[in-house]
This record gives C-alpha cells, sequence and structure tokens, in this order.
C-alpha cells in the first residue's frame, strides 16, 4: 500500500485551505497551490487564525500551530507537486476546469502518487479519465467547514484498486475524520439528500408557500436542523447548489431534480452567497436580513 507522507492541494479557497489546515495538524507535509500569491496569503492567514481559535478552546497549543503551519509550503505552479504522495484537487466545482486541471497536473507527479478529487457531485469515472493513472484516482469528498465536520465521502471510481482506496481510506482516518463509502452516482450520498431538500425550499420560497424566516424558521423548529435550509444554501454558495442539482439532472435525468428556476435567476444576478454579501439574506446588515 502507498505511504503518504506528502500531500499536495490544488485551491487555497475556503475548502483547500481547511483540508491543509486538518492535514497539516495531523502531522502530514503539505503543498497547497493557487492561481495567486495573495490568494496563498489569504489561505495562510486564514488557517493561522482558525488555529488560534483552537488555543483559545484548549484544544490544541502554541507550539502545535507553530509547527503545523511550518508543515505547509505554498506555490502558484503545479510543479510544486513534484514529490507529493497525494494531491487533493480541490478547484472550484466545474467539470471542465476540474479535467484541465488534472491533466495539466499529471506531467509533475511521480509515477506512484495518487490523487484524489474533492468535488461534491461529478463522475470520478469521467474525471479519473482526464489523467493518466484511473486506478490510482478516487474522490474523496470534504464537508463544509472541513475543520469542524467529520465526514467525508469515499468514492471509487469504476477503475480505481484496493490499494488507492485503502491507502487514503487509512489517511482520511488519520486526520481525525469518519469515512462514508459511496458508489460513483451524481452528488453521491450528501448531496444526493441534502441538495434537493434546499433546491425544494426554494421552490417553497418561489411559489410563495413561506418567506425565507419563514421557511428556514420551519425547518430549525420544525425539523430540528441547525440552520434553515435557505441559510444553509447561502453557506454552501448559491452557485455551488445550482451546479450539483444541474449534475443531479442531467444525470439521473429525472424532473424532480429540476434546479428552481428562482435559484437559476439568483445565481444569474450573482446573488449566490454569504461570501458574496447577497443570497436569500442580505448580508451588509448586522444581523442578516432577508432578501424576499
Amino acid at each position: 500500500m502507498t505511504t503518504i507522507k506528502k500531500i499536495g492541494i490544488i485551491g487555497a479557497g475556503q475548502m483547500g485551505s481547511g483540508i491543509a489546515q486538518v492535514c497539516a495538524q495531523a502531522g502530514y507535509d503539505v503543498v497547497l497551490s493557487d492561481i495567486s500569491d495573495a490568494v496563498l496569503e489569504k489561505a495562510l492567514a486564514s488557517i493561522g487564525r482558525n488555529y488560534d481559535r483552537q488555543i483559545q478552546k484548549g484544544k490544541l497549543e502554541e507550539a502545535e500551530k507553530t509547527a503545523a503551519l511550518g508543515r505547509i509550503v505554498t506555490g502558484t505552479d503545479l510543479s510544486v507537486f513534484g514529490e507529493s504522495d497525494l494531491v487533493i484537487e480541490a478547484a472550484t466545482e466545474n467539470e471542465a476546469l476540474k479535467r484541465d486541471l488534472l491533466k495539466k497536473l499529471v506531467p509533475h507527479l511521480k509515477p506512484e502518487a495518487l490523487i484524489a478529487t474533492n468535488t461534491s457531485s461529478i463522475s470520478i469515472t469521467r474525471l479519473a479519465a482526464a489523467t493518466d493513472r484511473p486506478a490510482k484516482f478516487m474522490g474523496m469528498h470534504f464537508m463544509n467547514p472541513v475543520p469542524v465536520m467529520q465526514l467525508v465521502e469515499l468514492i471509487r471510481g469504476i477503475a480505481t484498486d484496493e490499494p488507492t482506496f485503502n491507502a487514503i481510506k487509512e489517511l482520511t482516518l488519520a486526520i481525525g475524520k469518519t469515512a462514508a463509502v459511496a458508489e460513483d452516482f451524481p452528488a453521491f450520498i450528501v448531496n444526493r439528500i441534502l441538495l434537493p431538500m434546499i433546491n425544494e425550499a426554494v421552490y417553497t420560497l418561489y411559489e410563495g408557500v413561506g418567506g425565507v424566516e419563514a421557511i428556514d424558521t420551519a425547518l430549525k423548529l420544525g425539523a430540528n436542523h441547525p440552520m434553515g435550509p435557505l441559510e444553509l444554501a447561502d453557506f454552501i454558495g448559491l452557485d455551488t447548489c445550482l451546479a450539483v442539482m444541474q449534475v443531479l439532472y442531467e444525470g439521473l435525468a429525472d424532473s424532480k431534480y429540476r434546479p428552481c428556476p428562482l435559484l437559476v435567476k439568483y445565481v444569474e444576478a450573482g446573488w449566490i452567497g454569504k461570501k458574496y454579501g447577497r443570497g436569500f439574506y442580505d448580508y451588509s446588515q448586522t444581523p442578516p436580513v432577508p432578501t424576499r
């Protein structure tokens, strides 16, 4: 079985930086890459703040923070992954972009290196076909926010071999996460269930059954959800929600997965959630207020 010591991560956004944080904290050497030094500096600052919060809660020592940050190196060129035992792709949820990145990545890897993708919905088998090593490729879908959420979905492609699966499952446990094994169907387990619920909540708003506040309150208090579905959609990003629903709709050819027209309209307007200041809530105000 492949021994994983050095982990590369493509994409230093919320997911990629979170993966880097937990891997470095667990003692792995991490190489984090993105398109600019400014993005990487922002990611390192975010990781540092997250470690500080753990220190304040008594879950981490200052020396452990220093050591973990010292295990993370960054770079803007894919050549930085030359010595990585595993590279995790954590780019935007766009199949064409991911396939292009993977094709550009493989010439820089050593022959035995494994590749995982953090896709939340796209076919592992199709993404693996963009590489020179489908047998050493699989899905490793972390939940958001990575440092807090316990689950990682593990998804084999049709060609994924047993040593690759076992090595990545072992890594998942070593970084303190719980693995759930899913088959390579559109959106896997979590998003196959979660995103249609969010989409139905948007339909409920679209049809005037309830307002934003009423829908979120109903699910929080009526179903004991920690966060209402529209608030959760804003947190995930409405563009990501729409992308997953499109994968479900196209991949399963069932009308029940048709994205709500209101969701499409919000994304077209650029109202795509908390990170961008507006979605189903307006985040320029404190506390955020519903936009409908």
